[in-house]
C-alpha cells in the first residue's frame, strides 16, 4: 500500500481501496463484512438494498474517512493548523479509524494516520511562517488605517476656513461616514484624530452659522425683489406678444436667480407662483404654435397645388393672356397665409423662374415693337447696301483703268458686306 497523507481528495483516496471486493464482501443475510490482515470482520448491514449497494454504501464511509486525512495532513503542509490542534486532530482521527465500520484498506488507512503525526513537527517553520506574515499583515493595514484616517482629517483641516457652504458642509458629512465606516486604531490614537477631525467640524459649522444668522437681515428685501419679480410674472401670464415675453420671462428668471436667497418657506410659496405664471404663458405659446403648425400645413397643400397651375403658364403662346393669367394667379399666391419658410422657399424659386420667362418674353415683345429699334435696323442695312454699290462701282472703275489689284480689293469688300448685310436684313425681319 502506498502512503495516504499526500492524497487531496476522496476520490484520490479511492485508488486505495482499489476493487471493492478485495475488501469485502456481503453475507447471504446480508451482513457486509470486510477483510483485513486480522482476518475479515462484520462491519455492518444496510436492509432493503441489494449486496451492491450495501457494499457500495460501507466503500462511501471508508473514502469520506481517508478524504478527511488527506485533507489534515495538506493543512499541516501548508502552516494552516496550530501544532497543538493538528495533535489533537490526529488523535480525534486515529480513533475513528479504530473504531470505523467501513470497506476498505483498513490497515492502510490507520498507516496513514500514524505517518501524519511526524508532519506536524517538520512543518512548523511553514506554521510561524504563516503566522509572522499575518502579524505583518496585520500591521500593514493598521499603518494603511491610520493613514486613511490622518488624510481624512486633513482634508477636515483644509475645509474648516471654507465659504463654499453647501459643498463643504455635504463633503463633511462624506467624511463623518468615511470615519465611521473606517476599522478602529488602537484607542489613543484614534481618541487624538478624533479631536482634530471633531474640532475642525465645529469651527466649519460655528463659521456657517454665523454667516446664515447674518443672512437673515437681507432676506427680507429678497423676499420683496421676488415679489416684485412674480408680480410681473403673473400680468404676463396672458400674453399673446410671443417672441417679446418670451424674452422678458428669460430676464425675469435671471433676475431671480441673481435676487439671492430668500426665506425658504417663502422662496418656496413665490417660485410656485412665478412658475405657475410662466408655465401658463409657455403651454399657451405651445398651443398656439401647435394651431399654427396646422395652418401652415394646410397653406402649403394650397401653395403646392397653386404652383402647379402657375408652372401651367409656360410655354407662353400668347402673351397678353399668358400675362393675365398669371397676374390672377399670383394674386392668389399673396392672399395664402403664413408657410414654413423653409418648405416655401422651393415653392418661391419655382414661381420667380416663371415670372423670369415672362419678363424675357414681355422685352423679346418690347424689342421686337420698338420703332426707333426698328428704323435703326433699317438704318444699317440702307448703309450697307448703300456701302456694297459703292463698292462694285469702284470695282468696275479700277477694272476698266486696268488696276486689277484694287478691283479684287473692292469686290472683297463687297462680299464681306453682303454677309453683314444679310444679318442685318434678319435683325429688321424680326420687327413686328
Amino acid at each position: 500500500m502506498t502512503d495516504l497523507h499526500p492524497l487531496p481528495s476522496a476520490s484520490a483516496a479511492s485508488a486505495l481501496i482499489g476493487d471493492p471486493a478485495a475488501f469485502g464482501r456481503v453475507a447471504e443475510d446480508g451482513t457486509v463484512y470486510v477483510r483485513t490482515s486480522s482476518g475479515e470482520k462484520a462491519v455492518g448491514s444496510y436492509p432493503g438494498k441489494t449486496p451492491e449497494e450495501a457494499l457500495t454504501y460501507f466503500v462511501r464511509k471508508f473514502e469520506m474517512l481517508a478524504a478527511e486525512i488527506a485533507l489534515l495532513a495538506a493543512r499541516i503542509k501548508s502552516g494552516a493548523l496550530v501544532p497543538s490542534d493538528a495533535y489533537v486532530a490526529v488523535k480525534k482521527l486515529r480513533e475513528q479509524v479504530k473504531d470505523l465500520n467501513a470497506v476498505g484498506d483498513l490497515d492502510a488507512l490507520s498507516a496513514s494516520v500514524e505517518q501524519i503525526e511526524p508532519l506536524i513537527e517538520g512543518h512548523r517553520e511553514a506554521y510561524e511562517a504563516k503566522k509572522a506574515a499575518e502579524v505583518a499583515a496585520k500591521k500593514a493595514r493598521l499603518e494603511q488605517i491610520l493613514i486613511e484616517k490622518e488624510k481624512i482629517v486633513a482634508e477636515a483641516e483644509s475645509l474648516a476656513q471654507s465659504e463654499s457652504w453647501k459643498v463643504t458642509g455635504d463633503r463633511l458629512k462624506v467624511l463623518l461616514d468615511e470615519w465611521k465606516s473606517a476599522p478602529r486604531l488602537d484607542k489613543k490614537s484614534d481618541a487624538d484624530l478624533w479631536k482634530r477631525f471633531s474640532s475642525s467640524r465645529n469651527k466649519f459649522d460655528k463659521r456657517r452659522r454665523t454667516h446664515f444668522a447674518a443672512l437673515e437681515s437681507v432676506q427680507s428685501v429678497v423676499s420683496d425683489a421676488k415679489k416684485a419679480i412674480v408680480a410681473e410674472a403673473e400680468s404676463l401670464s396672458t400674453s399673446t406678444d410671443w417672441i417679446a415675453t418670451a424674452k422678458r420671462f428669460k430676464s425675469l428668471m435671471d433676475a431671480w436667480k441673481a435676487s439671492g436667497r430668500g426665506k425658504p418657506s417663502d422662496d418656496a410659496k413665490l417660485w410656485a407662483r412665478f412658475k405657475a405664471a410662466q408655465d401658463s404663458f409657455f403651454a399657451a405659446k405651445t398651443a398656439d404654435l401647435a394651431k399654427r403648425e396646422i395652418t401652415m400645413a394646410t397653406n402649403l397643400i394650397k401653395r403646392e397645388e397653386l404652383v402647379t397651375l402657375i408652372e401651367a403658364v409656360l410655354p407662353i403662346t400668347n402673351l397678353d393672356e399668358a400675362k393675365k393669367a398669371l397676374r390672377e394667379l399670383l394674386n392668389e399666391w399673396n392672399k395664402i397665409g403664413m408657410t414654413h419658410r423653409d418648405k416655401r422657399a422651393s415653392l418661391d424659386a419655382r414661381v420667380q423662374a416663371v415670372e423670369s420667362v415672362m419678363k424675357e418674353a414681355e422685352a423679346a415683345h418690347w424689342r421686337k415693337s420698338d420703332p426707333a429699334a426698328k428704323a435703326r435696323a433699317a438704318e444699317v442695312v440702307k448703309q450697307l447696301t448703300d456701302s456694297i454699290e459703292n463698292y462694285e462701282k469702284i470695282a468696275a472703275k479700277s477694272e476698266a483703268a486696268g488696276n486689277a489689284k484694287k478691283a479684287a480689293e473692292s469686290r472683297e469688300s463687297a462680299t464681306a458686306r453682303r454677309v453683314w448685310l444679310a444679318e442685318a436684313e434678319k435683325s429688321l425681319a424680326e420687327f413686328s
